[in-house]
């Protein structure tokens, strides 16, 4: 099984790929799905901490009182997957709220494309 360190990597690469897609698209779905592919690294690094849970708390034992030690080591359990499941959900209605704007966007101006789209200005 690969170590954290390499899904902490893979996820800030994604991440970062989804950032130069915003940064860099000018269209609206492309925009779009970069932003999801931002959501997918962060739930990337939110599945990969909680599953080393008890690696990243061994690394903080030294600092712990010695009987607290056994009550932190039973308390970890699957916070970062449900945590995921919540953000999924928001994605999910992020994505069917984001897709009925572009389309309703596409319906009114006929383009796609973000310069084009000037529906905030007077």
């Amino acid at each position: 099984m690969p170590s954290l360190e390499y899904y902490i990597i893979l996820s800030a690469i994604l991440f970062s790929v989804g950032v130069w897609g915003v940064l860099k698209s000018r269209n609206a779905i492309v925009a779009f799905m970069a932003i999801e592919i931002m959501l997918n690294a962060v739930n990337l690094s939110l599945i990969s901490f909680s599953s080393n849970i008890k690696l990243i708390i061994s690394g903080l034992i030294q600092a712990l009182p010695a009987d607290q030690v056994p009550a932190l080591l039973r308390s970890s359990s699957a916070y970062g997957q449900i945590f995921v499941l919540l953000v999924m959900t928001v994605a999910a209605a992020e994505a069917a709220v984001g897709l009925a704007i572009i389309i309703s966007i596409y319906r009114a101006k006929g383009s796609v494309n973000l310069d084009d789209v000037n529906i905030m200005k007077w």
